[in-house]
């Protein structure tokens, strides 16, 4: 029988735990919206009793979000379990999740308890909870080195005072796939009242065998896998939530006895969101949200690609909210990559022009990591006719102020020796620039790109500004640049430059021989 698999997130209490990834309540609160949009069926928002901010979390993130669960994290004792209980109890389906250390190295050197007094602690500690929430969820901390007959024991025994759910933590991410499958087999066919209780399993990625280890588990039998967003948690991190989802949701020919009720198509976003609030990128190569994720550079693997997209990937971008797959250009890249990139740059080439430019991208690529749109441009446009200069810049004055409405008067030169003068106003000195140049070239332009960079030091620096702008609802950006020690005079320099390119493109336009 198909069996839903619930999802149940700790990026806001095991994920926050990392070093450099804490949050506060606001942005606690944010990202537990997003996770709800994404579908998680439990949110693990904190540990209440640690901080009053944490408390503060859990009550907020309890208060605000109605479809996931909200748990909080809860030593087993009494005084946790209150102030736990405080914090969720606003919650439409609050949770308490309680826990105890079960392996022998945890009780002898931590706790310093023997096995039947922690067996006492996790019994009464769910007993209290059980009488304060209907939903209690227990974990032996260190479970894959606990005794497993010791293990057995005390899942039975916390079921019996009331626990609902009963998680196997990988702590210290210790165990490996073949022998994780075997302590949840065991537990199922060892505890008389298993069935009162859903099996979890919360897998640490010390070994890199998080997620791996997660899936042995849902095979095995767990219905509850607790993971977080980019994997990120304590040391190595943990069971990051996309790569089970999705790989549950690409191997459905393996897994068709589970399901989730995961919106993949929310992960990238919720994966951004994360980045954005922390600070912290995940790598380039990490499964499913890394930036490299649908990134292609491989001639063969581009042509692949480019002919049909299941030869090289097993998912699509779409599929997981990625804006879309990338053709990286680099030394490895072969023709029709770099054909195809000329054409949604909005480039034309003969037969001849395309040779010639192949070469210089190929002999550009052995100098450089990535081979950007930009130098691409430079490349094709020094293979075309030399570049004509329609219009020149001879003056601009500018009228800007708190209470003066920006104007822009422009001098422009055109290259049939005429000088054209006209002016405009705009919602500030660079705005009022531009369009006096749009209106001197009957040409209207989109702004999409604006960047400033300070080429040399000091109070007088020249200033470089990068413009990238689409003319005529072209469909493609056209780059320019432009140089001065004032940036206004900088920005009309590459306005003017993106739209002399964009006059020389379609001047130079040639039909491309698509055989090639």
């Amino acid at each position: 029988m198909n069996e839903k698999l619930i999802i149940f997130d700790t990026t806001l209490r095991d994920g926050e735990q990392a070093p450099g990834f804490s949050m506060n309540v606001d942005e606690k609160v944010k990202m537990a919206i997003q996770l709800e949009r994404l579908g998680v069926d439990v949110i693990e928002a904190g540990f209440p009793i640690s901080s009053p901010g944490d408390f503060e979390a859990v009550k907020r993130v309890a208060d605000t979000v109605k479809d996931p669960a909200v748990a909080g994290l809860c030593r087993a004792n009494k005084k946790d379990i209150e102030v736990g209980w405080e914090a969720l109890k606003g919650a439409k389906r609050p949770r308490i999740h309680t826990f105890i250390a079960t392996s022998d190295i945890h009780m002898k050197y931590k706790l310093k308890k023997d096995p039947e007094e922690v067996i006492e602690i996790a019994r009464d500690a769910v007993k209290f909870a059980r009488n304060l929430c209907d939903d209690v969820e227990f974990s032996a901390e260190d479970a894959t080195r606990t005794n497993l007959d010791f293990l057995c024991k005390i899942v039975e025994v916390v079921i019996d005072a009331g626990a609902s759910t009963v998680n196997i933590p990988d702590t210290v991410g210790y165990t490996v796939p073949r022998e994780f499958e075997k302590i949840i087999n065991t537990l199922l066919n060892k505890v008389p009242n298993i069935d009162k209780a859903i099996i979890s399993v919360h897998c640490h990625n010390d070994l890199g065998l998080a997620v791996a280890n997660s899936i042995a588990a849902v095979v095995a039998g767990a219905r509850q896998v607790e993971c977080t967003i980019n994997g990120i948690g304590e040391r190595a991190g943990n069971a990051s939530l996309e790569e089970i989802v999705m790989a549950l949701n690409v191997r459905k020919d393996e897994f068709n006895y589970v399901y989730t009720d995961i919106n993949t198509k929310e992960i990238y976003r919720t994966s951004r969101l994360l980045t954005s609030i922390t600070g912290v990128d995940v790598q380039p190569n990490k499964a499913i949200v890394g930036k490299n994720a649908f990134a292609h550079e491989a001639g063969i693997h581009q042509d692949g690609v480019l002919k049909e997209r299941t030869t090289y990937e097993i998912m699509t971008p779409e599929s997981v909210g990625f804006p879309s797959n990338k053709l990286v250009l680099g030394k490895h890249s072969g023709r029709h990559a770099f054909i195809e990139r000329l054409r949604s740059l909005g480039y034309e080439l003969s037969r001849e022009q395309l040779e010639i430019a192949f070469a210089k991208f190929k002999e550009l690529a052995d100098k450089k990591k990535e081979v950007y749109d930009e130098d691409l441009e430079a490349i094709v446009e020094n293979q075309m006719s030399k570049v004509r200069e329609y219009y020149s810049l001879e003056n601009l004055t500018i009228v800007s102020g708190v209470n003066a409405i920006p104007t822009a008067t422009i001098e422009l030169l055109k290259d049939d020796g005429n000088v054209i003068v006209d002016a405009s106003i705009g919602d500030g000195p660079v705005d009022a620039a531009f369009k006096a140049i749009e209106r001197i070239a009957g040409i209207q332009g989109r702004l999409k790109k604006y960047r400033i960079n300070a080429v040399t030091a000091g109070k007088d620096a020249q200033g470089e500004v990068v413009v990238s702008v689409e003319f005529e609802n072209s469909g493609f950006e056209i780059t320019g640049k432009g140089y001065s020690t004032d940036i206004v005079v900088a920005s009309a320099r590459a306005y003017l430059h993106a739209l002399n390119r964009y006059m020389n493109r379609k001047g130079n336009k040639k039909v491309l021989n698509d055989s090639i």
